[in-house]
């Protein structure tokens, strides 16, 4: 049986602060949102979307729940330039088997960010 499911689209973040939460993700991930209103800012990363929605109700802490992990090359590079931007450690970066090194942080809203450097996986071109 054939799958319907496309693959991963969009991951969104919820933040208490939407124009300050665009200006971190626009220098955190070194690009400008293509789609940018005050209900959802968008941005196009690598052929997938990082949304940005408004939280309503700001709870004083957020639980681990999904993870999403973004794909990078220089895996202790950019978790250090996170950190620098302002990020805050989460999981330091880790080798998981077969060259596969990952790590997350949390942005200044407390939400996770995974990062991965997976050699086997090509995604989207």
């Amino acid at each position: 049986m054939k799958s319907k499911i496309s693959g991963l689209r969009t991951t969104i973040y919820k933040v208490s602060d939407l124009s300050a939460a665009k200006e971190w993700y626009s220098k955190a991930f070194g690009t400008q949102p293509y789609f940018d209103e005050p209900f959802y800012v968008g941005f196009d990363i690598g052929g997938y979307e990082l949304g940005l929605q408004p939280e309503e109700n700001t709870p004083t802490e957020k639980a681990d729940s999904v993870l999403t992990y973004w794909g990078v090359e220089d895996m202790n590079g950019e978790y250090d330039r996170f950190i620098a931007s302002g990020a805050r450690e989460h999981e330091q970066p880790q080798h998981v088997g077969e060259d596969i090194v990952v790590a997350s942080v949390k942005d200044p809203w407390g939400n996770v960010i995974g990062l991965i450097y997976n050699p086997h996986f090509k995604g989207v071109s």
